[in-house]
């Protein structure tokens, strides 16, 4: 499937460890020939840390995608009524974001994003990375796996001697499970 001409969201929450190659796969759906427009939640747009500056990092998604990223609720919310998008991925999302969508909580840009997009029955992926996917956070993501509309990038633990509860998208997998998400299919197998 080509994604040339297709409109994507790519929702950006705040696990900066996978940063540098989220924004390689962001840079590969553009030059697939998707038209991405970027949302950043609060804490990616405000917090600078080891992994990089939040506002290098909104420049550089405005760069790249040559569109100016949503940053507040109130730019997000048209997503919806003026169904400006044909998937949304949420690229990385945190733990915190996968618990509040799972429990309908809207208190970001990314989260207004998701809500806003779902209600027109369209394809949300979700890109894991949470310390606690095999613990308290599992309970969500089994939530968001039985709810329809929402696809995974396939994941698997990324450290299980030091982190035995932490789990990661493999992000260089985005592309085929955005396509597999388009054509209403979760890519397979989820867990790698």
């Amino acid at each position: 499937m080509s994604l040339e001409g297709k409109k994507i969201g790519v929702a950006f929450t705040g696990s900066f460890c996978t940063y540098k190659k989220v924004f390689e796969e962001l840079k590969k759906l553009v030059d697939a020939g998707a038209e991405v427009q970027t949302i950043f939640s609060n804490a990616s747009q405000t917090i600078d840390s080891r992994f990089g500056k939040a506002a290098d990092f909104v420049a550089d998604a405005e760069k790249i995608t040559g569109i100016k990223p949503m940053m507040t609720i109130n730019q997000a919310e048209p997503i919806g009524p003026k169904s400006l998008l044909d998937l949304l991925v949420i690229l990385p999302c945190t733990g915190n974001t996968i618990a509040k969508l799972a429990n309908g909580i809207t208190d970001t840009p990314v989260l207004m994003a998701a809500k806003a997009h779902l209600r027109n029955e369209k394809p949300l992926v979700v890109s894991v990375s949470t310390n606690d996917a095999l613990g308290m956070n599992m309970k969500n993501i089994g939530l968001l796996l039985n709810a329809k509309h929402i696809y995974f990038v396939p994941f698997g633990q990324d450290d299980p001697v030091k982190k035995p509860n932490s789990m990661v998208a493999h992000t260089e997998l985005l592309i085929p499970a955005v396509e597999a998400a388009l054509q209403g299919r979760q890519y397979q197998p989820i867990i790698q």
